[in-house]
């Protein structure tokens, strides 16, 4: 898998104030990469620079390895947190207008948006006025505005903001059909349950730094606190017992007929074929797992520094609310 789009050590100053310093990222093509960071961090500057809505103070980016420029424009599709339709226009003659300022003919524009309006259910919004829908209709109608010209790179800022949870996973079922079909994207969101579910790389931007890079499957294995859940049939006091030392419980939670789930960190040099055969004499071990911290734990470990919420990480209960 080639890189798509590449940021080399980009730096860029406001009146004194360092938005992004030295930042670089590779994003890999036909994927979901995950931009993150807190309010704040630089991301938004990192992608106005992607857009060439302004440019580095240092640094440079390259789209298939060739300098950005203005030629790349029609690759792009950016769908910014700030919607900007208009509002007194129809949506079908809307949607026709800014496809074509993306290059595709009235004719081309209005069979896809007729296909895309199926898609979403939406072909009696074609004479309506912008005003006239709510947020998350209008929405829909800014979601399709971008996609439509079918562009390498997709740049989407906070998509599933004002989306109920059955039309949020409408979008992000067409962001992996759209990576399917060979597009690239870049989603920003503060949503770490979507950059879990459908991220394969990410970075984390923080005071205008980079501070975590990479895909997530190793980010989450990078942050793991060598936890394990383990399902067992048997005595509790029994299971303590046979534990030893090269463990400690962190929750119990008893599951009747003499069935019990509990959550473990190993210590020292243990291992887990340790733990199993302390235990296993004691009680039958139906299940056993381990336990990787969430998106949303390894963001806030990264963004507050990672001694300070290391023992978080994976601490938390999934047996009582």
């Amino acid at each position: 898998m080639g890189i798509l789009l590449s940021a080399q050590h980009i730096t860029k100053r406001f009146s004194g104030h360092v938005a992004l310093d030295d930042v670089s990222i590779d994003v890999p093509e036909s994927s979901i990469f995950g931009l993150l960071g807190p309010n704040g961090a630089g991301k938004t500057t990192l992608i106005r620079i992607i857009n060439q809505i302004t440019g580095p103070d240092e640094g440079k980016v390259l789209f298939e390895d060739r300098l950005l420029d203005n030629s790349h424009v029609q690759q792009i599709g950016y769908l910014p947190e700030e919607r900007g339709l208009y509002r007194k226009m129809e949506v079908g003659e809307q949607a026709i207008y800014l496809a074509r300022l993306k290059g595709l003919s009235k004719k081309e524009a209005r069979h896809r948006i007729e296909e895309w309006f199926e898609r979403f259910e939406m072909q009696g919004w074609w004479k309506k006025k912008v005003e006239e829908l709510s947020k998350g209709m209008q929405q829909k109608v800014q979601f399709i505005v971008t996609v439509l010209h079918e562009p390498r790179l997709l740049i989407l800022d906070e998509p599933f903001s004002g989306f109920d949870p059955i039309n949020a996973q409408i979008i992000k079922d067409e962001i992996v059909r759209l990576k399917n079909n060979g597009s690239t994207i870049i989603l920003s969101t503060h949503n770490m349950g979507s950059v879990e579910e459908l991220c394969d790389h990410i970075a984390l931007i923080n005071r205008s730094k980079k501070v975590l890079d990479g895909p997530v499957k190793d980010i989450r294995r990078q942050y793991a606190s060598r936890t394990y859940d383990l399902s067992f049939k048997g005595n509790m006091m029994g299971f303590t017992n046979a534990m030893w030392t090269g463990a400690e419980l962190i929750d119990k939670h008893e599951e009747g007929d003499g069935f019990h789930k509990v959550r473990v960190r190993l210590l020292g040099n243990a291992t887990p074929n340790n733990l199993l055969t302390a235990v296993l004499p004691a009680v039958e071990v139906h299940a056993f797992t381990e336990v990787l911290p969430t998106m949303n734990d390894i963001f806030i470990a990264a963004v507050q520094g990672r001694e300070a919420t290391a023992e978080r990480l994976g601490t938390r209960s999934n047996y009582t609310e």
